[in-house]
């Protein structure tokens, strides 16, 4: 069985969360910006090497230690990361393989499932120290969205997660920037599930970034602790699943709205202590989301730019 080494746990834990809560003057200084991407070829790019990206997240099956194809292409792509110099992976959890959410079929993972799962990927990943629970786990294309037993049951996934990952870094939600009435209601449903008090926060602020929408600060106001921006960014086009177009193709709007993304997290860096731009590239050309810095062949786009301008923030 193919492990990675053990004397990366020190470096995870030792670039963990550590005085980031503190209210002193050192939380002041800028988040640390990481960049995600679910390909191996990003780590090919040699646009991607010349940031020394040292962050990044994946998002993988719930179940993947327990399918062989799923392990093997986690394996492939977390050696990719590693041989060009990423010390810290963000691992969130989603859906299996096949699940068309939020079409059937769409199914959440029974607790006992999920605690079988988890318990299986920490003993093949020890050194993953940085775990979501659930992806974006309010979003309307989630089985884990409805906000009586979705929110409950991410609860019990987070509690999952704590109990068997111990020393471990684990956000208490990861959440979409939707509507401010549904996110409380969303929030306050999980709050009640999870046991203890969550002082770690994932957020996907796609709304704000892209549409000035405030809800990265209304968020802030609904949760205590650090916020992560889990996703963020600039999306250059998507479309709806229904096949509306949500936001035209425009690669001068995305770089606009990284620019802003940075501006948020600069107001808000004393909670705002990670970023995780996604993505690197597009999945597919013709794919209905498109957020990446460059084109599909590689071509460095007007985003790229923004972040390498700030690449003290790659860290």
């Amino acid at each position: 069985m193919r492990r990675f080494p053990f004397a990366l746990i020190a470096t995870i834990a030792a670039a963990g969360l550590g005085g980031a809560f503190s209210a002193s003057a050192g939380a002041a200084s800028l988040p640390a910006v990481g960049v995600a991407d679910q390909k191996v070829s990003a780590f090919a790019s040699e646009r991607f090497r010349a940031l020394h990206v040292r962050r990044t997240r994946y998002v993988v099956p719930w179940n993947v230690a327990l399918v062989p194809g799923e392990r093997a292409r986690f394996d492939e792509w977390l050696a990719a990361a590693r041989g060009v110099g990423v010390r810290e992976v963000l691992v969130a959890f989603n859906v299996a393989r096949g699940s068309r959410c939020p079409r059937n079929p769409c199914r959440l993972p029974s607790t006992g499932s999920y605690a079988r799962a988890f318990r299986a990927f920490h003993r093949r990943y020890p050194q993953i120290r940085l775990i979501q629970p659930w992806n974006e786990a309010n979003s309307p294309t989630q089985p884990t969205a409805p906000w009586r037993t979705g929110a409950r049951a991410a609860a019990r996934y987070y509690n999952v997660a704590r109990r068997h990952c111990r020393g471990c870094t684990v956000t208490g939600a990861d959440v979409l920037d939707l509507s401010h009435r549904a996110m409380a209601r969303w929030l306050g449903q999980f709050r009640r599930y999870a046991q203890g008090t969550p002082r770690l926060w994932g957020l996907h602020n796609y709304t704000d970034t892209n549409r000035g929408s405030g809800m990265t600060r209304a968020f802030l106001r609904l949760v205590p602790g650090q916020v992560w921006l889990t996703e963020t960014g600039g999306i250059v086009y998507f479309r709806k699943a229904s096949g509306s177009v949500n936001l035209r193709y425009s690669e001068r709007r995305a770089a606009n709205s990284l620019k802003r993304m940075f501006t948020i997290a600069r107001k808000y860096r004393s909670r705002i202590r990670r970023l995780y731009v996604y993505q690197w590239s597009i999945d597919f050309s013709g794919n209905r989301f498109d957020a990446g810095l460059v084109g599909a062949t590689g071509s460095p786009r007007p985003g790229y730019y923004v972040l390498k301008h700030h690449r003290r923030w790659i860290r």
